[in-house]
């Protein structure tokens, strides 16, 4: 293995240096120990796992199905580890990657409680000036954020959010010795998928939980179970095939696509199919029912209908019930939710639904939420509001590449990478599912194992070529870029204010980040690219000074 060195400053000198100890970074560092290459892994928690390292708000699970949210790279921890549900809890997940991080002893190079305060491109010398929160400035050739898409996450744009006296919380930092609700009146605001999976939890426990919700939101019923033993031994035994088959798919878990049009059958059998994935507790089986449901409007009214008149029979309350339909996008455009008694929850004599359409907040007080029309006294005020995603960790650090510019001022406009993997002007700057690449339009684990062995590979090649940098051509990422928002485009994605698009961050450029062409459509453009000699990509040999 390659050994870090002094770089003459008392810094480090390392080969690479990787942000984040989720599974994105995990993988990352253990693909480079393995390779021969030095690689430090930054991380500011003090524990690996990433978002189910902060997520811990009751309920808090995975939306992709337990069987499918894990790693393949190693034939034996694929065959050791068992999940116990259809859909891991957040406990769970976080002791599978401790699992990891012990099992491959990765600790070792994880630098915990640390945070990169800024990071400096040194177009001379061909690497990064990487500077932490513990007042040291590493030098590494490369510099690989695996951050995550939603990891930064954010309060909402209320007046007075700061002036509540009593304990707030937010579901992306939950207390890790967790909050005992009893006998309190809470306040809840957001209704995406953290309030959709904490609301029937917090509900249980708390004495009146008053919700309030800006956009309703689609939510089917996960369905969630006990794994049998017999399933379990049933996956393990055709992985390899399964792996490969989610690799080639188009989210990343294998599903049939559909052949015919939501308009092409009777109303009868529409409605069937619609129910089989209703009942199919899988996030893309009502998405994936027809083959129109994401591009025709009028095919995925059908279904948004369809919902809609499940949530109408579900909940009692008229009102409540409409309150909760969503009206103002497609099916499938804002996240969609997987829950376990989410719209039963409202029936409940303890929860109230409050609709900021028709009663906005105009300011926090210190005693709890005013309205327009209302005062609310809570004990205690929780924030399910998300995340600036796909960005917003990226842009956090004071990354400045060739020419000063800073990532943050070339994003100012919109987010332009090559892949999702590179942006020009940033050499040697890895982003692992960074923005137009499939990422959370996908099973993060397949698509974090597909950035990760293109970027080893990637450095193998400049490291066995004698090739210092390597950098995306501006024409390359100008392609890219319209390549993205064409496939979106195509799409009724753009038609929502969605996190994808940023619309929930005030002032962020409207651009669907993630890529919506699938995922092996981009495994395969990736694979090509590599083919063709790294096609769209500059490379400077090791010898070569900036000016040449």
């Amino acid at each position: 293995m390659a050994k870090s060195q002094g770089n003459g400053s008392g810094g480090r000198s390392l080969d690479a240096v990787i942000v984040g100890a989720g599974f994105a970074g995990m993988y990352m560092l253990y693909q480079l120990r393995n390779l021969g290459f030095s690689a430090k892994v930054i991380e500011r928690a003090d524990g690996v796992g990433g978002t189910w390292y902060w997520n811990r708000y009751p309920g808090a699970r995975c939306d992709v199905e337990s069987l499918n949210y894990s790693f393949s790279f190693d034939n034996d921890l694929e065959q050791e580890w068992v999940w116990s549900e259809r859909y891991s809890p957040q406990p769970e997940i976080l002791k599978y990657a401790n699992h990891v991080a012990d099992r491959f002893d990765l600790r070792k190079d994880i630098e915990f409680q640390t945070s990169v305060d800024k990071a400096v491109w040194d177009d001379n010398e061909c690497r990064w000036a990487i500077s932490t929160s513990k007042g040291e400035t590493i030098s590494a050739q490369h510099y690989i954020m695996a951050s995550g898409c939603l990891s930064h996450s954010k309060l909402p744009e209320i007046p007075g959010v700061d002036s509540y006296q009593g304990p707030t919380y937010h579901t992306g930092h939950w207390p890790h010795e967790g909050v005992d609700f009893t006998g309190m009146r809470i306040g809840v605001i957001g209704t995406g998928s953290s309030g959709i999976q904490s609301i029937p939890e917090l509900a249980k426990q708390a004495a009146h939980v008053t919700v309030f919700q800006r956009t309703p939101n689609f939510s089917m019923p996960a369905g969630n179970r006990a794994l049998e033993a017999d399933e379990v031994d049933a996956m393990k035994a055709i992985y390899p095939e399964h792996r490969q088959a989610a690799r080639t798919s188009g989210f990343g878990v294998p599903v049939p696509l559909p052949e015919r049009s939501a308009l092409e059958v009777s109303e009868e059998e529409r409605n069937e199919v619609f129910q089989r994935g209703w009942d199919s507790g899988n996030l893309v089986g009502m998405l994936l029912g027809f083959n129109d449901l994401l591009t025709s409007k009028e095919a995925n009214d059908t279904a948004c209908e369809f919902v809609r008149n499940k949530i109408r029979a579900i909940v009692k309350d008229p009102q409540t019930a409409e309150d909760l339909c969503p009206f103002d996008h497609p099916l499938g455009t804002k996240r969609p939710c997987l829950d376990s008694g989410y719209y039963e929850t409202f029936n409940r004599d303890n929860v109230k639904l409050i609709n900021l359409r028709r009663t906005p907040i105009e300011e926090i007080t210190p005693t709890g939420i005013r309205t327009s029309d209302q005062e609310f006294t809570f004990d205690a005020i929780i924030f399910a509001t998300g995340f600036d995603a796909m960005t917003g960790a990226l842009v956090a650090v004071d990354i400045e590449g060739q020419d000063g510019i800073t990532l943050k001022n070339k994003w100012q406009d919109g987010t332009r990478t090559y892949l999702g993997i590179m942006v020009h002007g940033f050499p040697n700057l890895f982003t692992i599912t960074g923005p137009a690449s499939p990422s959370v339009f996908s099973n993060m684990m397949i698509s974090i194992e597909q950035h990760v062995d293109w970027i080893a590979a990637c450095m193998v090649y400049l490291r066995d070529h004698g090739k210092a940098s390597i950098e995306a051509s501006q024409e390359a990422e100008d392609f890219w870029v319209q390549h993205n928002t064409e496939a979106g485009d195509a799409t009724l994605y753009p038609l929502a204010n969605s996190w994808y698009m940023g619309s929930n961050v005030p002032g962020k450029p409207r651009v669907l980040m993630p890529y919506i062409g699938g995922v092996g459509v981009y495994r395969e453009e990736c694979d090509d690219i590599v083919a063709n000699g790294y096609r769209g990509f500059v490379m400077r040999d090791a010898r070569e000074k900036a000016s040449v």
